[in-house]
């Protein structure tokens, strides 16, 4: 249930998200589900016993919004929960000075201004800061809590950038966390891909790989949703109504990944289906020969320099592109 007045604290952690839009609210509402699922699990599963020794290190949540129409509608979601959740307007350094673990989950541009606010760099004080914001680096963060590299150097807050994608909101994402340095204590690194796999499956990646995993993971969705829109159209034109092919296209695409998720090499679900002379095979020269392989992989590249030059502030990056 949502709850407006922050409880006392207890044994256990305190998360207070920074912007709870579509993305940071479907983290909370993942972590709560899943508290909801580990309180009605079996005592006996052993990853039921897993999910519990972590969610028992989060004990309290603040959800922090900017207006209060913003902090009505959230408490009204939240009160599908029965895990309490303090919802604060435009208290972003109460709910940073209460917070053990701050997910910064605001828009990009954003950022400065939140982090640069009268007292919020000294109430991050040895605390974890989870950044979701895209094309923001550990190091790019650092420099904005910190503009003085040296300043309170022992007791400066351990950054982690963190991408998850759009699918996050069906609890679906890729999530990719940059490997922080200096790398995190195992057990709060523990926590952190814990807060992450309740939206989705996560890896860990160099710092220096980000930008790739931008482009792949963050805009893959996009990429993805222009080929099922291809493979639908194809179907439409030979009859088959729009609704019925963006459905069968869509099951298509997410029953191939479930097999290549489940261990097949993408080449071998291939080859399974490509009887030789039959209509696969014909259907895969016609993508071959239009060169689809080499421009997927050529938009991947195109959106990894893009990001790049987005860190390094570049405007209008796609201007400069051709």
């Amino acid at each position: 249930m949502g709850d407006t007045s922050h409880t006392s604290k207890s044994d256990g952690l305190t998360l207070t998200i920074l912007g709870c839009g579509n993305l940071g609210s479907a983290i909370l509402f993942g972590i709560l589900a899943s508290l909801e699922e580990v309180k009605n699990s079996s005592k006996g599963s052993s990853k039921a016993g897993a999910d519990e020794g972590q969610a028992q290190q989060l004990s309290s949540f603040i959800a922090c919004v900017h207006h209060q129409s913003s902090k009505e509608k959230l408490e009204k979601e939240l009160s599908a929960y029965s895990t309490a959740v303090t919802v604060l307007a435009n208290e972003n350094l109460k709910g940073v000075q209460e917070a053990d673990v701050v997910l910064l989950a605001v828009e990009p541009q954003l950022a400065a201004l939140v982090l640069q606010a009268p007292g919020i760099a000294d109430a991050l004080d040895d605390k974890l800061l989870l950044s979701i914001l895209a094309g923001q680096s550990q190091k790019g963060l650092e420099q904005v809590l910190y503009p003085n590299h040296d300043v309170r150097l022992p007791y400066r807050c351990q950054i982690v950038a963190v991408l998850p994608n759009t699918a996050s909101l069906i609890r679906q994402s890729m999530t990719v966390i940059a490997q922080p340095e200096p790398p995190l204590p195992e057990k709060k690194m523990a926590l952190v891909k814990w807060i992450f796999e309740r939206i989705g499956r996560v890896t860990t990646l160099p710092a220096k790989s980000m930008n790739a995993a931008t482009a792949l993971c963050g805009s893959g969705p996009a990429l993805c949703a222009v080929m099922l829109e291809a493979l639908a159209e194809g179907a439409v034109g030979m009859g088959v109504s729009r609704k019925d092919a963006q459905l069968m296209a869509a099951q298509v695409m997410n029953g191939t990944a479930g097999l290549v998720l489940n261990g097949e090499h993408p080449a071998l679900v291939r080859e399974k289906v490509s009887t030789p002379g039959g209509c696969t095979v014909g259907g895969v020269a016609v993508l071959e020969e239009g060169g689809i392989r080499g421009t997927i992989a050529r938009s991947v590249r195109e959106a990894t320099t893009i990001v790049g030059q987005m860190g390094r502030g570049v405007k209008d990056p796609n201007r400069t592109r051709f």
